[in-house]
């Protein structure tokens, strides 16, 4: 299947929010130069936890604030939020290119964002040196994505490489 050939439908930031989510996202926007960011983006998520604009929004703010254990939490949250969308396993090694290829049309859109979101799982996973685990979701997206729709092909060559560099140093090191 090609994850690129669909029409986009049910867009996550096209969707209604609870009244005051909008606001405070737009209020930690125009705060973040103040770096008053982040207490209108945690009002927001009391308000929608589940909300994917607060999630995508809290993920941003704490990546380029190198807030990378915050981000990785939130960005976990999203994927746990969306897997239930296209009824995919709740432990993302089980996901098989069957589980995609048997998804409605109308649910693409959310089937990208599940998978652009476990590779941002992956990256952060692969900022925090947490190299076997950012590997696997990188293999996993590779497996499921022959065209590297996803992009997670590169990224899957960088840990490896991560890897075999640290491996390295430690041996060079020790020995």
């Amino acid at each position: 299947m090609d994850l690129l050939d669909f029409e986009a439908q049910g867009l996550y930031f096209e969707e209604p929010e609870v009244d005051g989510v909008k606001e405070m996202i737009a209020m930690a926007a125009e705060n973040y130069a103040d770096g008053d960011a982040e207490q209108p983006l945690l009002k927001a998520y009391a308000l929608a936890p589940e909300s994917l604009n607060v999630l995508v929004a809290l993920n941003r703010f704490y990546y380029y604030q190198h807030r990378l254990t915050d981000a990785l939490a939130v960005t976990t949250k999203a994927l746990s939020v969306i897997r239930p969308m296209v009824s995919f396993p709740e432990n993302w090694r089980l996901l098989e290119l069957a589980h995609i290829t048997e998804t409605p049309a109308e649910l693409l859109t959310q089937v990208r964002l599940y998978l652009f979101t476990l590779k941002a799982i992956g990256f952060l996973n692969m900022r925090l040196e947490n190299l076997d685990l950012s590997q696997a979701i990188f293999e996993k997206l590779v497996s499921l994505d022959s065209k590297d729709r996803i992009g997670a092909k590169g990224l899957l060559e960088l840990v490896v490489k991560r890897k075999v560099d640290v491996n390295w140093r430690q041996h060079h090191v020790e020995g």
